[in-house]
């Protein structure tokens, strides 16, 4: 399985929705929190094409997208073959 990382916020309900859904598909992921951190948020906004919403995710080194990305890729059934590497 590819690593997947995903760059959050504690109080964000959306990073909660994107971290229940890549749990509930027993998924492990690294989570970065940027909330504390502007170099934090600056390193997740350079890597996720100038974007600097949370959350942030990447999948085997490739951004993703954020909350509503992940779920649509899963309603389309890419999300699975994605985490197949």
């Amino acid at each position: 399985m590819p690593r997947v990382e995903i760059y959050t916020t504690r109080s964000c309900p959306y990073c909660l929705a994107a971290k229940a859904l890549l749990t509930r598909k027993g998924v492990k992921f690294e989570e970065t929190d940027v909330g504390a951190d502007p170099s934090l948020r600056m390193t997740m906004s350079q890597r996720a094409g100038g974007r600097r919403t949370v959350p942030q995710i990447f999948i085997g080194g490739k951004h993703v997208g954020g909350c509503d990305d992940i779920h649509a890729l899963d309603h389309l059934g890419r999300l699975d073959t994605l985490l197949a590497g």
